[in-house]
């Protein structure tokens, strides 16, 4: 659930405000319960970001030389955080863990606060990771009939929430599927394996940011309604479930559908819901905090 380092010690901010649309209302939530990632909404005609840091999608999803330059940058930053080398398909699944996850949010977060999904083709959407900054060019959305942002430009109507959800399913996985058609080769894997890894930065991405925003239980019953499983090209489910806790509560945890291969750098230290933690280890990984 935890959010990766997409900053080196620096909140972001957007250096002017975003050109409203549907979901700038989102994103100004999101940027506010997380400083650590903002949204920048291009204008129409402007011109995405460029120079140092700056990388489009699609750039991403060619699997070229600004690939190799993005992946370069988590094998210094693993070398330096964790006092050595990682192999390449490790450094492979650290980046692009480090760029679904804020991806997923940015059709994700207008979902679940405005009720609206935007659409994002990879050409659509430039990062800046160092600086925790998105850049996008937004259009298209869906939304329910009753919304008052109906009416807009770019509004496409559906008739219910059902049809709603399986438009967030839709537009993450035509922003992703690029993406990992560029990353898959350098994290060898392929298929069910690279799509269990979009399942989880789905469903880690917005658990996390809806804990800060305080709507952590309506998060669960969302995700669950939207990853229920059996909705391809996803793997699994939400798979949200509880333990018993040391004070005898209740602690939510999920099984995940692909494993980030932390435990190839730090094997004693792997997140409380790996696939090779026990449920022993899980509890007493998520109350550590609080005990200590």
């Amino acid at each position: 659930m935890s959010a990766p380092a997409l900053t080196a010690g620096v909140q972001a901010r957007p250096d002017a405000l975003p050109a409203p649309s549907a979901v700038t209302d989102a994103y100004t939530r999101l940027a506010e319960a997380f400083p650590g990632l903002s949204v920048t909404e291009l204008g129409p005609g402007e011109a995405a970001p460029q120079g140092i840091g700056w990388v489009g999608a699609a750039r991403l999803a060619a699997g070229g030389p600004e690939l190799d330059t993005f992946l370069a940058w988590d094998e210094a930053q693993i070398t330096e955080d964790y006092g050595q080398q990682a192999r390449p398909d490790v450094v492979a699944s650290f980046g692009l863990h480090r760029y679904a996850w804020p991806a997923c949010l940015l059709i994700t977060v207008p979902w679940f606060l405005e009720r609206r999904v935007p659409r994002f083709p990879v050409e659509h959407v430039t990062f800046q990771r160092t600086l925790g900054r998105m850049a996008v060019r937004t259009g298209e959305f869906a939304c329910l009939p009753d919304d008052p942002a109906a009416t807009l430009p770019g509004a496409r109507v559906v008739p219910d929430e059902e049809a709603l959800r399986a438009e967030v399913r839709a537009a993450v996985a035509e922003h992703l599927e690029p993406v990992l058609g560029g990353f898959g080769p350098r994290m060898r894997r392929r298929g069910r394996a690279l799509w269990g890894m979009a399942t989880d930065e789905i469903v880690e991405s917005l658990w996390y940011i809806a804990g800060l925003l305080g709507e952590e239980e309506r998060a669960l019953r969302e995700l669950e309604l939207l990853l229920p499983g059996a909705t391809r090209p996803y793997v699994g489910s939400a798979a949200f479930r509880e333990l018993a806790g040391p004070d005898g509560g209740t602690l939510t945890t999920r099984d995940r559908a692909s494993c980030c291969l932390f435990y190839t750098l730090r094997p004693d230290d792997a997140c409380p819901t790996c696939p090779r933690v026990c449920d022993a280890e899980r509890v007493a990984k998520s109350t550590a905090g609080a005990t200590g």
